[in-house]
């Protein structure tokens, strides 16, 4: 089973054009993770315009979602992502144990979303 990591890819720090970027944080934060996924079984990456909130979402079918965001376009808050991701697609319920998490996404959740339940169900 797929688990698939949907970035932002339009989000801007305030002090964004103070600094002379020429791509947005959450381009740059988009390129980072899709890297860091390369050779990772199971595991997709796909770009959205603004998901509110400079955000990103980790989801897979009957398994929580986890929304989490303010983040640094940085290789090492890509790749505590990255690894959480891991340990949610090994998590049969996408719960990881808290213990596991790397430290860098700790303090960057924003929601956890149940699963949707079955369309024949109410």
């Amino acid at each position: 089973m797929t688990t698939m990591i949907t970035i932002c890819d339009t989000c801007k720090r305030g002090d964004w054009a103070e600094c002379g970027l020429e791509q947005a944080d959450g381009e740059r934060l988009a390129a980072l993770i899709q890297d860091a996924v390369v050779g990772i079984s199971g595991v997709t990456t796909r770009r959205h315009s603004c998901l509110m909130g400079c955000s990103l979402a980790i989801q897979s079918v009957n398994k929580l979602t986890y929304v989490l965001g303010d983040f640094e376009a940085l290789p090492e808050q890509a790749s505590a992502i990255v690894e959480y991701v891991r340990l949610h697609s090994q998590s049969e319920t996408g719960k990881a144990e808290i213990r596991a998490w790397p430290q860098a996404i700790k303090g960057h959740f924003v929601s956890r979303l149940p699963v949707l339940p079955a369309t024949d169900q109410k």
